[in-house]
């Protein structure tokens, strides 16, 4: 294996999990009020009401697929009854689908953003830079979908090269041979989805690893009643003026 294979397939990936896991705690003991995704909604909603759903729905379906697809073995699949064919079927189709909305939803996420000037007015080079490299990480995984359904040369089966891949690299022993047997493709689209988690730490995609949890916890709101007249002295209101209650 190439020393280049070796850096791509073997070291890249512990930096782009350093990166990951360092950034996201740097950011959050030195950086935690800049947390958030600085939401445009107050300037422009119309569009964002649709694009935004299809974009997220289809990123959270389009990320489930990539759990299943590398992490789960194949030897699995087929011991509950699940054929490579049928796998297949459903992982292309299903796969295509969610990624295409979730395609379509970032363009018109980013043609709202160019085009209304207060929400253009508020993008910093940060966002340029990460949408960048999002748009480049879908469009390169609509493209390795195509090449594994066999529209873009030959069908490949990626749970025998790329899940394997993953599951090594989780497993602290690379094995970036696999890699090399893989579609280009394939090989772009983990390049860049590499390089997507390296940066992340440091843009608005921060966002996604929030969850509301702290809200099923929080203690009730507690409200005064404005009955209690007994707060309100016994001095007479002045003409045009409404007493408030406490």
């Amino acid at each position: 294996m190439s020393s280049t294979s070796i850096l791509l397939w073997s070291v890249l990936p512990y930096l782009a999990i350093g990166s990951f896991v360092i950034g996201l705690v740097w950011r959050y003991r030195f950086d935690k009020f800049s947390w958030t995704t600085r939401s445009s909604q107050i300037y422009e909603g119309k569009l964002l009401s649709f694009a935004g759903p299809m974009f997220h729905l289809g990123l959270f379906a389009v990320i489930g697929g990539h759990i299943v697809g590398l992490l789960v073995p194949q030897s699995f699949t087929e011991l509950i009854g699940l054929s490579q064919e049928a796998y297949h079927f459903g992982a292309v189709t299903m796969g295509g689908a969610a990624g295409f909305a979730t395609v379509i939803g970032i363009f018109l996420l980013i043609y709202r953003r160019r085009t209304t000037a207060t929400v253009f007015a508020a993008t910093t080079k940060n966002d340029k830079t990460m949408y960048v490299f999002l748009v480049a990480t879908l469009l390169a995984g609509c493209s390795a979908t195509l090449s594994s359904a066999g529209v873009i040369g030959d069908e490949h089966n990626y749970r025998e090269t790329v899940a394997p891949w993953v599951r090594s690299i989780l497993l602290l022993h690379p094995d970036g041979t696999l890699m090399q047997s893989t579609p280009l493709a394939f090989r772009i689209h983990a390049a860049i989805a590499m390089s997507l988690f390296i940066i992340w730490p440091f843009t608005r995609l921060v966002h996604a690893l929030s969850a509301p949890v702290g809200y099923i916890f929080r203690p009730s709101l507690i409200y005064r009643t404005r009955d209690n007249e007994s707060t309100t002295g016994n001095r007479k209101a002045r003409p045009g003026w409404e007493r408030i209650k406490y």
